[in-house]
């Protein structure tokens, strides 16, 4: 808004101040005119049968009003003139806004538009970027989906060969029986797994996130999260920790949804946190806002993973890893979650450590 407001200011200051100095110019040269007229006419001696005495006596006689005419008819002039140019900068900049987005090399004006084009030339390049990474989102979503229906194959096959065995082969073992059936259901589990992963793709794309607000004590959320977590935590030996985080200590949010955010920070944490490790959970409240921190120790993710890391459909491993990550939305809808809440969320990572940080504004009782 203060950009606009300062491209406005400008244009229109020079706009008049160029019509100011052709007003100006424009009277000088009307009274040098009249003064050089005067001098040259005033040489001749006139008998009054010239064809041209008629008007010249008129505009001795009348001088004031002839120089009030003459000003009039130049201040007319000039604002016909500077009103049609002013016109034609419009439609300059029409005709560019309107081939804006299907334009691919640098929108060109007049050179006393420069600002207006150089703020059409910032809005090409955020469009174009907004295109790339509108492609780049599509194509990874692609790419999941076959790679999802590809990997449905594997687990739907085990289960329709452990259970067609299981039918077919009635002098098998108990403990062959069990191992047969354990089998059958640990590829059943994971079949829901990625059956899951399409339907939170679909619901990604097709929901409006809805806040429903209430106030809750941030420990006993991040506690009942952490308490469902430890079966998974304790296979992989590590421990979630709450540090310093006061029962008082209540926000305002949608829950069931900002639970989601919590859910994801530590589901990310613990699948590329090291084994034995500890997830460090631990918040702090400043004057404005309140700042939720999840710490793991891991594999430094690059910079330039980094800066992806809450795109939609980004996956850190790319390698398509199956028990490491899902549909790479996890992150994605844990910052559409805290902006709408009117917060922020960053990813820190350097020796083998990665902080997640998330920032909500503080509720002026």
């Amino acid at each position: 808004m203060e950009q606009k407001k300062h491209i406005k200011s400008a244009i229109l200051r020079r706009f008049f101040r160029k019509m100011l100095i052709s007003g100006i110019c424009c009277i000088a040269g009307l009274i040098l005119c009249l003064f050089l007229g005067k001098s040259y006419f005033g040489t001749y001696i006139w008998y009054g049968t010239e064809g041209i005495y008629p008007l010249l006596h008129w505009i001795s006689e009348n001088q004031q009003v002839f120089v009030c005419c003459m000003f009039l008819v130049l201040f007319l002039g000039i604002g016909i003139f500077y009103w049609v140019k002013l016109l034609n900068y419009f439609e300059e900049v029409m005709e560019a806004v309107e081939g804006l987005a299907g334009e691919e090399r640098l929108v060109e004006l007049n050179p006393e538009l420069q600002e207006v084009e150089q703020l059409i030339h910032q809005v090409q390049f955020q469009i174009h970027r907004n295109e790339q990474m509108a492609r780049e989102a599509e194509q990874r979503k692609n790419d999941l989906v076959v790679y999802l229906a590809h990997d449905l194959k594997t687990p739907l096959t085990s289960v329709i060969g452990y259970l067609t065995l299981l039918r077919e082969e009635r002098q098998i073992s108990p403990e062959l029986q069990e191992k047969y059936l354990s089998i059958s259901l640990s590829k059943a589990e994971r079949l829901e797994e990625l059956v899951n992963e399409f339907f939170e793709i679909t619901r990604f794309n097709l929901t409006h996130l809805e806040l429903e607000m209430a106030t809750v004590s941030l420990k006993r959320m991040l506690e009942q999260i952490v308490y469902e977590f430890q079966p998974m935590l304790q296979n992989k030996k590590m421990d979630c920790q709450l540090e310093v985080i006061p029962q008082e200590l209540e926000i305002t949010c949608d829950t069931d949804k900002m639970q989601r955010v919590f859910d994801n920070l530590l589901r990310n944490a613990m699948l590329y946190g090291y084994e034995g490790s500890t997830i460090l959970v631990k918040a702090k409240v400043f004057p404005e806002f309140l700042r939720i921190q999840v710490e793991n120790q891991g594999a430094t993710i690059l910079k330039e993973k980094l800066a992806r890391i809450f795109e939609q459909f980004y996956r850190l491993d790319t390698a398509r890893q199956s028990q490491n990550g899902g549909a790479g939305l996890g992150l994605a809808i844990a910052k559409e979650i805290v902006e709408r809440h009117g917060g922020g969320i960053s990813a820190h990572s350097q020796d083998e450590r990665t902080i997640f940080t998330v920032e909500l504004p503080v509720k002026s009782s």
